[in-house]
């Protein structure tokens, strides 16, 4: 067995108190470490008598992972907020620096100072991010008497939120802005989302968010499968709800999972495939150019912007994706090469999900399945709707479902 690499790499976590709050395991760190690295705000808190070479991090931050490397085996240490392995500097390392030669020493996070200071037990809290993350992920948060604290990205990020809240109706949600947590000049400004006038606060700030109880019409929906179709934007090409469910439930999306969406139309089952966790990743594949604007409208207000639109038509686009875990063809079984194209891509171990709404594109799946194996679904549903001054049951078109799992 080959013996483990020395711990070079020495990641702390420093709060707004600067050097005076650290440990005294901190503190040798950072004498016995030939370079420091961390952001000019974090450096400017070390005492002159450090003989390390300070180094700020980069423009672009991406060049400070060659530089740290460089370095390997001498001693090294880099300042991070608070707990660098939650949403932190330390958590991206772990990308490139084994665990064995790095070393972490956290202090309380943000996230726990502002649950301290709010008084909001951690276990009953949302805690998200928009760090250089988009606005619109925040979204799906939005539910009635939900609390959640953000880490801002700025000082403008608590009047954008505000907004977003007012658009989704939750006009009456209570924020509070904690500025400059753990520091000598922390304070907190707090306000109602209709009413929030504070254009810029502390570019350092934790958003704490009590959501309270929206308007009558607000815009929140739950992250399990089969959203109402009014949620969507469409242009008529959108897989019913009830079909949905079902769909997404033979899909069976697990964290951290990647799906092809294939013949995306408005994009409902990416998006809600995304919505069933955080970590889930998408590809919508659509060639119609009005529909690609759909999806981006509809992955941004459903609460998934990083949803990935990929503008192009099956087959040809599917050679260069990386390999989905899960594929599902709502459009095109019956064009050629799609259905061999998407088994092809498909992970050992993965699903594929196909609907049929024509006898044609059912025949495929039924020859498909002669070769292949899976199952075959076929589902009608009805609706009560009026008829006369009594009402009868109108029937959609029956949808064909075929599951199937690629052998590993």
């Amino acid at each position: 067995m080959g013996c483990m690499m020395a711990q070079w790499l020495t990641i702390i976590g420093i709060g707004e108190d600067g050097y005076e709050g650290l440990g005294q395991n901190a503190r040798d760190a950072l004498t016995a470490a030939g370079t420091i690295f961390g952001g000019k705000r974090h450096l400017d808190f070390l005492p002159e008598e450090l003989a390390a070479k300070h180094v700020a991090w980069p423009t672009p931050f991406s060049d400070a992972y060659a530089m740290l490397l460089a370095l390997r085996g001498n001693a090294v240490a880099v300042l991070a907020s608070g707990d660098p392995m939650h949403y932190g500097m330390g958590a991206t390392l772990t990308r490139y620096v084994s665990p064995d030669e790095m070393l972490v020493l956290p202090s309380p996070s943000s996230f726990s100072l502002a649950a301290a200071a709010m008084g909001w037990p951690i276990q009953d809290t949302q805690l998200l991010s928009v760090h250089g993350r988009p606005l619109e992920t925040l979204a799906k948060s939005f539910v009635p008497n939900a609390r959640l604290l953000i880490l801002s990205n700025d000082g403008e990020t608590p009047a954008h939120v505000a907004r977003l809240l007012i658009e989704a109706g939750f006009t009456s949600a209570h924020l509070t802005v904690l500025e400059h947590l753990g520091g000598a000049a922390e304070q907190r400004v707090e306000g109602v989302a209709q009413s929030w006038d504070k254009l810029r606060c502390a570019d350092l700030n934790v958003l704490a968010v009590d959501c309270g109880m929206p308007e009558q019409f607000a815009l929140s929906y739950p992250c399990m499968a089969g959203l109402p179709d009014e949620a969507y934007q469409h242009d008529g090409q959108l897989t019913k709800r009830d079909i949905r469910a079902v769909t997404l439930a033979h899909l069976a999306p697990l964290p951290g999972e990647l799906l092809w969406d294939v013949g995306a139309g408005c994009g409902s089952i990416s998006i809600e495939w995304m919505r069933s966790h955080p970590t889930c990743r998408a590809l919508a594949i659509e060639t119609n150019v009005k529909r690609q604007a759909l999806i981006l409208r509809n992955s941004k207000t459903l609460g998934v912007p990083d949803l990935e639109l990929v503008c192009g038509e099956a087959p040809a686009v599917l050679a260069k994706l990386n390999s989905p875990d899960a594929v599902f063809i709502g459009g095109g079984v019956t064009d050629a090469g799609v259905l061999e194209a998407c088994w092809l891509g498909l992970k050992p171990g993965g699903r594929l999900v196909a609907n049929a709404v024509t006898i044609q594109s059912e025949m495929a799946l039924v020859n498909w399945r002669k070769v292949h194996g899976g199952e075959l679904v076929k589902l009608s549903v009805s609706h009560a709707q009026p008829l006369g001054g009594f009402d009868s049951w109108r029937s959609s078109l029956p949808v064909t479902i075929y599951i199937v799992r690629k052998q590993a």
